[in-house]
């Protein structure tokens, strides 16, 4: 029987869902408090015609994004043109600077310079990153999470061993790469996951091979034409989208939804999912209603706030490449500052993101398009004096790196984005940037349900439940609730 489906959200969980449950001939209406879709993939355009993208800008798992379109019948080249990034990016140490190139075989030549016998440790590592990968993507990640009956299965079984569940990161980079560039580069995958290499099991060595192996690629137009392609998936399916529309709340009677409260009309629906923030979500419920306490949040690990600075520049950046990681301090101490301090960090490390080095249509013609970003603690104090503070530490080591000066001065458009603002546009729980760490303790089974466990016909998807955090699980995550929404139904 046809059901009437609320999505809250346009993230890549939302859109993801919205398209498959469309596709399996439900009426699906999607909510969208901004005038776009995207969640934290929103676009910004400015007046003096840079285009940026508002959140993620690293193209990894390509065969993930891929598998989406071609549950549809159709592919990415029918949305966007993929470019393949040579050098993938570029880390700068204090004292050396490592470009990591776009082939494998090249990357072990220079592993073996950096380190004799290096090489060959990078391909030992590789060869089970990509079993972790193959298992871990295709039988981990699908799981719906409800207990843990659904790992019992032989192949599961058999590959427990070669997945490292138990080791952590850390420990496991260093078994391979003694030189500590090296595993400073390799560790450096996981930091999207939202916890220390210390804490990350293993098992995410699967991200080097998703990102190193398999390639960092970028789409012209920006990230943002992933979410207008996902976006004409779903509408093809008959999905109807509704920006500019605020879900006030999740009304229930008798262990259901009967509607929701948008922008103050009530409108009735046999399903809701919940794309929005997990939190968030449950404060539009009656408490008894609710899947967690406030206490369970408190206690929750979560992945990093960011400092974002948007910026136009009125000159072209020799020498600066598409992606650079600014790595010239102490990875732990940055760390420490996130997770144990819940401090600015003294000597922080950054991202800097330059699309218009490889796409002339973000940026005016002799100008660049630069996008800053530094991982920071959730919940701490980020007034405009302190974002400041570290725009002009982050320009000052951006200017060492390219010698150049007085690059203040050639900025024609900044905007800032921090904690403030993650809770204020996204109700992101203590402005978290990328949702729920991946720690051991939140793997799994043991992250946040999908299913409301009072209201049957509530179901929550996104990062900050399974699988977890990023553009691809989010896009998983959104078929997994899909699934289970199709199947109760059937």
């Amino acid at each position: 029987m046809k059901k009437k489906i609320a999505v809250i959200g346009s993230g890549f969980s939302g859109l993801s869902a919205a398209a498959y449950l469309a596709k399996a001939g439900n009426e699906v209406h999607v909510f969208e408090k901004h005038d776009q879709p995207g969640g934290r993939a929103r676009q910004l355009k400015t007046e003096e015609g840079y285009v940026f993208d508002m959140g993620p800008s690293w193209y990894w798992m390509p065969d993930i994004i891929d598998n989406f379109f071609t549950d549809f019948g159709s592919k990415t080249t029918d949305f966007f043109e993929l470019i393949s990034l040579n050098p993938q990016f570029e880390m700068i140490f204090a004292d050396d600077k490592i470009a990591v190139p776009e082939n494998l075989d090249e990357l072990k030549i220079l592993f073996e310079k950096i380190e004799v016998g290096a090489g060959l440790q990078l391909e030992k590592f590789m060869k089970s990153a990509k079993f972790k990968y193959e298992v871990g993507m295709q039988d981990f990640v699908n799981k719906p999470c409800h207990s843990w009956a659904e790992f019992i299965s032989p192949k599961i079984a058999k590959s427990a061993l070669k997945l490292d569940l138990l080791s952590n990161f850390r420990n496991y980079v260093a078994k391979y790469f003694k030189n500590e560039k090296l595993r400073t580069l390799m560790e450096f995958p996981v930091i999207f996951l939202g916890a220390s290499p210390k804490n990350i099991p293993a098992l995410y060595s699967l991200m080097n091979y998703g990102g190193y192996a398999l390639g960092t690629h970028y789409p012209v137009g920006g990230f943002y034409q992933l979410v207008l392609g996902m976006k004409q998936v779903a509408e093809k399916q008959g999905a109807t989208f509704h920006f500019n529309n605020i879900v006030e709340s999740i009304n229930t009677e008798n262990g259901s939804v009967i509607s929701l409260t948008v922008n103050g009309n009530i409108l009735d629906f046999d399903t809701v999912v919940a794309s929005s923030d997990y939190h968030h979500t449950e404060t539009l419920l009656n408490k008894e209603d609710r899947n967690y306490t406030e206490e369970y949040w408190k206690n929750r690990v979560f992945a990093p706030s960011s400092l974002i600075y948007y910026l136009g520049i009125n000159q072209t950046l020799p020498h600066l490449k598409h992606h650079t990681l600014f790595f010239e301090n102490d990875l732990d101490e940055h760390i420490d500052c996130i997770y144990e301090d819940k401090k600015w960090p003294e000597k922080p490390l950054f991202y800097v993101c330059c699309p218009s080095k490889t796409d002339e249509g973000v940026a005016p013609n002799g100008k660049e398009n630069v996008f800053l970003l530094m991982p920071l603690a959730t919940g701490i104090n980020d007034e405009e004096t302190v974002r400041e503070k570290y725009l002009a530490e982050m320009m000052t080591r951006l200017e060492n790196h390219l010698g150049i000066r007085n690059l203040m001065s050639m900025i024609e458009y900044k905007r800032s984005y921090c904690v403030q603002d993650f809770i204020s546009d996204y109700n992101a729980y203590g402005g978290n940037a990328y949702g729920l760490a991946n720690t051991l303790g939140q793997t799994a089974v043991l992250k946040p349900k999908i299913r409301n466990k009072k209201i049957k016909n509530l179901f929550y998807t996104g990062q900050l439940t399974v699988p977890g955090p990023g553009v691809p699980p989010s896009i998983i995550s959104g078929k997994i609730v899909s699934n289970e929404i199709i199947n109760a139904k059937n």
